[in-house]
């Protein structure tokens, strides 16, 4: 498996190489989109996110769709 972070090369360590290359794993993977639910969604910059079946342009988190504090208002507002 060859890690995204190997154009670092022996700069910056390990462990942030390996923050960055958890964070571009999730950011590049697929992901489905919110509203017509299929594997389509791209990041079009830092927090936009387009989906290419619906054409759909929203704003997210930076390297997910819905960022953690998204996330955690969502749990708050449904209990």
């Amino acid at each position: 498996m060859a890690l995204s972070t190997g154009r670092f090369g022996p700069r910056y360590g390990t462990r942030t190489k390996k923050i960055v290359a958890a964070i571009e794993a999730v950011q590049k993977g697929k992901l489905n989109c919110p509203y017509c639910e299929r594997s389509a969604l791209r990041r079009v910059a830092a927090g936009i996110w387009t989906c290419r079946k619906c054409g759909v342009k929203f704003a997210g988190g930076a390297y997910t769709p819905r960022s953690a504090t998204a996330e955690a208002i969502a749990k708050s507002a449904q209990g």
